[in-house]
């Protein structure tokens, strides 16, 4: 698999023109990571990154032989040939390649870390906004290119074949516990060459099903007995990710319970249809906001949201217009319909969807489970 990492820099290029930067520096680090290196050059993590303004780029990684293996850069430079200093790097940077424009950093660098880097620059300045060039990726990657949907669709490939063992392993006994079922899903992933999970997987039986993100995320306590029972992951592959949910139904229900899992599953499907190219996000959430409210319902949290090198990205689909925009061809979102209620638990169902030019392709088979 392939990455275009030209046409992504060429992209990011032209906006710099328009805001007349000299360079962009991203920095990845513990505590602080910035997709955009790995969107950029393929490094997954620990790195500095010049990328100047004519599309040249330096890449600085801790790990110089990993870089070597798997960056894409103009130049790599090990960051030990800088003190392993993040300042030095950008003082001896700045000074070879003459930088004594506008140099942008993201919204979240540090405010004295922008002061530090400010003193290093005479005759320049340093850029930090709410947004700049954090807004112009995000916008960039909502859309995706050939590589990462390849990438997409191989995680949602992966978790389709785990989704199959896991409804055997689940039905195969009544002893399962959360932490059985997570660990499942942990070594199966990796076994079938997953780079790992998208997130800590979320594993709640009927007594934690009404959290919607369980915590802990995981527990000792037994999964899919009698009631509603959730399970949300999601595995990486290339630095690309998919997020699932699936809900066990085990056992008699109760009327309030069967009445949520019918409006989730209706939901689900009014959602699907709705979204559509050129739809607005808004318009889809509120597809499902106004049939759970017409029933006496709410759900506290957004209908999907994109997938890519973050787990959370644009688009998201909320209901709200001001965040409102439309599905456009190379999109991936989530949809993930979801009731809560302390005494009964939750259900929720989700799926992974790629808008393409004529219609919207479901991705993965996330479905509720309903076991005797």
């Amino acid at each position: 698999m392939t990455a275009n990492y030209t046409s992504r820099i060429d992209r990011v290029v032209q906006w710099m023109k328009r805001e007349a930067l000299s360079a962009l520096l991203f920095v990845d680090e513990e505590g602080r990571r910035e997709p955009a290196i790995r969107y950029l050059t393929g490094h997954p993590s620990d790195a500095v990154l010049f990328l100047l303004a004519d599309g040249r780029t330096i890449l600085i990684p801790w790990d110089a032989i990993l870089a070597g293996r798997v960056a894409k850069a103009s130049e790599i430079i090990p960051y030990t040939s800088f003190e392993r200093s993040l300042l030095t790097a950008f003082e001896k940077i700045a000074k070879r390649e003459g930088l004594s424009g506008a140099v942008e950093v993201g919204a979240g660098t540090p405010y004295p870390l922008v002061g530090e880097l400010a003193m290093r620059l005479p005759g320049g300045k340093i850029v930090c906004r709410d947004k700049g060039v954090d807004r112009a990726l995000l916008d960039l990657r909502a859309v995706k290119d050939g590589g990462e949907i390849e990438r997409l669709k191989s995680a949602a490939r992966l978790t389709n074949d785990l989704l199959g063992e896991l409804e055997g392993y689940i039905a195969g006994s009544k002893e399962r516990t959360e932490v059985d079922v997570a660990l499942f899903i942990e070594q199966e992933a990796r076994s079938r060459g997953a780079e790992g999970l998208g997130f800590a997987s979320l594993v709640a039986g009927p007594a934690r099903s009404w959290g919607i993100h369980a915590f802990p995320n995981y527990s000792g306590g037994p999964f899919a007995t009698a009631g509603m029972s959730i399970l949300d992951f999601g595995v990486v592959v290339d630095g690309y990710p998919s997020d699932v949910t699936v809900t066990v139904l085990r056992g008699h229900l109760s009327s309030r319970q069967q009445l949520m899992v019918e409006l989730v599953e209706e939901a689900y499907e009014r959602a699907a249809v709705r979204a559509r190219p050129g739809v607005e996000s808004y318009d889809v959430a509120m597809v499902v906001d106004d049939l759970f409210r017409s029933k006496g319902f709410s759900m506290p949290h957004s209908l999907g949201h994109g997938i890519g090198l973050e787990i959370h990205e644009a688009p998201f689909l909320r209901t709200k217009r001001e965040s409102s925009v439309p599905l456009l061809p190379g999109m991936v979102f989530t949809l993930e319909p979801g009731l809560y209620d302390e005494t009964e638990g939750g259900v929720r169902l989700e799926n992974d969807f790629i808008v393409t030019d004529q219609s919207t392709e479901v991705l993965t088979t996330a479905r509720i489970l309903r076991l005797p």
